[in-house]
């Protein structure tokens, strides 16, 4: 019985090592391969230091990368919680608490072990040390003056106050306290830019300048760094500790950094790309868009939908001949819009005869302000500005960053000028990060242009965020120069604007605040000219049927996290 019961143990045994050898030795399951979205950034980012970013394709990376205490609901301007969960404001509208999640982790991503290093929870002392350190003037943040409106925050930013009196403080581990100058209604999207989002102190102090280097970097969102090869791509990886990294479905953002608009629709027509255009990227070539829109495949591809954004030409108010009003006139007068829009641009744009854009809180209505296009009355101030028909007009620049379609509008433009005014006006172009340093309102006047290109886009959608933090001369980037005393803008003289817009931000009457702005923006556009409104953006991309894309309603961030790729169908495509 004993030796029976044995035999057949053992023969069972055999069978299952048998078996088990069959199943080692068999052919291995495949392992799935990464998801990986193919985009390009257009150009070398300046920085991704959240402190420091003040561009679209800075702000576009330092998103993916970091959270803040709010974001902006899907295709609306409406804030929503991040890491934040929930938020109350004192009756006096001046204290606002954010309570915070306790589960967001900063993390170490090593490039070459591929090891994921959980550093600690990202608490409400990383958004008071962020925030103070982007107030910091050591830090020389370009965009600390959005953070004004906390209390102390000027003073901080500008020497003449300390970093210990800037109204932001951590009530507990999960607790964040803002203080304001005054009730401000928008400030909830405010607490959410990249200027007041968590910094990591450790890997800042550890690293200094090079702490966003792969390796050394230490984030908090739902992607980090892989690599950053200069001038030419990055790559960004899922963070599997991300607390909602379930339901985030591309592994990996693989970035080039093409420049050339042709160079990019060639890679997106050969697969190369799944996407062009949006916050990153120049989207189709102008003389593409007529091909694409009569193409049956290119043409379903094709998206235009309005953006928050208003494309317009600079004067350096302080740099002769520009430092007359009359001859700011002129030029914005001979500007024909509705042309360019149609021969050049052909993306739908509206024609911009004021800074913000409908959907503004505060934009003035369609048409009410503004300078038309109006030829006979450009000739007639310019000629006021004493240079009848162009005579004795100087030589002057208009310089844009490096960009195709920049390239053809100056071209537009200038010869608009030329034929109108008779003025001949020489085109130069620099590399992003170069030419926002030429820019700076400190920078030597004769190191500028006379007219520059910039696009602005809103950070939240109030009209704060654009004729006060654009142009005002005491808190605003004020590339323009207007109000400096001398040319290099060490003294600025602030003028009925300046305290409109001011007046604007304290004022608690939603409808006194539209009258207010509406004023303003007459001011600077009809009286003034500090500017030339081109145009009121679209958003134009074209992405490939396989993905399925969002694009956030406010200044970059592309939330790529909430983006979906058909693996079998982009594999398919490219006969993989």
């Amino acid at each position: 019985m004993f030796r029976g019961r044995f035999a057949r143990i053992l023969m069972v045994a055999v069978v299952l090592l048998l078996a088990l050898s069959v199943v080692q030795c068999g052919p291995k399951p495949k392992e799935a391969k990464p998801v990986v979205l193919n985009m390009n950034l257009g150009g070398e980012p300046p920085t991704l230091d959240p402190a420091l970013a003040t561009d679209t394709t800075s702000v576009f990376c330092d998103k993916q990368l970091f959270l803040g205490l709010t974001a902006f609901e899907k295709d609306t301007p409406n804030v929503i919680p991040e890491l934040a969960t929930e938020w109350s404001v004192s009756d006096d509208g001046l204290v606002w608490t954010f309570k915070m999640r306790d589960d967001v982790k900063w993390v170490n991503y090593n490039p070459e072990t591929k090891e994921v290093k959980e550093v600690g929870p990202v608490t409400a002392h990383d958004v008071v040390y962020g925030v103070k350190r982007t107030i910091d003037p050591e830090t020389a943040s370009d965009y600390a003056y959005v953070l004004y409106i906390i209390k102390g925050a000027e003073a901080a930013n500008t020497g003449e106050g300390s970093l210990d009196d800037v109204g932001v403080r951590a009530v507990d581990d999960y607790t964040v306290e803002f203080t304001l100058e005054n009730p401000a209604g928008y400030f909830a999207a405010i607490a959410g830019m990249w200027v007041a989002r968590p910094q990591p102190k450790a890997a800042i102090e550890e690293h200094g300048e090079k702490w966003t280097e792969p390796g050394n970097i230490v984030t908090n969102g739902p992607y980090m760094l892989e690599s950053w090869e200069h001038e030419a791509s990055m790559v960004m990886v899922k963070n599997p500790k991300y607390y909602d990294a379930d339901n985030v479905q591309i592994d990996r953002i693989e970035m080039v950094m093409v420049q050339e608009d042709f160079t990019e629709m060639a890679m997106y027509e050969n697969n190369e790309l799944d996407v062009t255009g949006g916050d990153a990227g120049w989207g189709p070539p102008l003389e593409d868009m007529d091909r694409i829109k009569a193409d049956p495949v290119l043409s379903k591809e094709l998206k235009i939908e309005p953006r928050l954004c208003t494309y317009y030409y600079g004067f350096i108010n302080t740099k002769p001949p520009f430092d007359n009003h009359l001859v700011r006139k002129a030029f914005s007068a001979a500007i024909d819009r509705q042309s360019l829009i149609d021969n050049v641009l052909k993306g739908e744009q509206i024609p911009a005869k004021h800074f913000a854009c409908p959907g503004i809180f505060g934009a003035p209505p369609v048409d009410e302000v503004g300078i038309e296009y109006n030829p006979e009355q450009a000739k007639k101030w310019l000629e006021e500005a004493g240079y009848p028909n162009g005579e004795g007009f100087p030589e002057v620049t208009l310089m844009h960053n490096v960009s195709e379609a920049h390239a053809k509008i100056a071209q537009a433009i200038t010869a608009m000028w030329k034929e109108t005014l008779g003025v001949d006006v020489k085109i130069e172009t620099q590399e992003w990060k170069v030419y926002l340093q030429t820019l700076k309102k400190d920078t030597p006047v004769e190191d500028v242009p006379h007219i520059f290109r910039l696009g602005w886009c809103a950070d939240y959608p109030d009209e704060n965020n654009w004729v006060h933090e654009v142009f005002n001369v005491n808190a605003g980037a004020n590339r323009v120069r207007r109000g400096c005393v001398d040319p290099n803008c060490q003294e600025v003289k602030p003028s009925k604007f300046d305290e409109i817009t001011e007046q604007a931000g304290r004022e608690q009457d939603p409808e006194k605040r539209k009258e207010l702005y509406r004023e303003a923006e007459r001011l600077l556009i009809e009286e003034e000219t500090a500017i030339a409104p081109i145009y009121h953006y679209t958003r134009i991309t074209m992405t490939k049927p396989w993905v399925t894309e969002r694009y956030s309603a406010a200044l970059g961030g592309d939330p790529i996290k909430d983006w979906r790729i058909d693996v079998e169908a982009k594999a398919a495509a490219k006969g993989e």
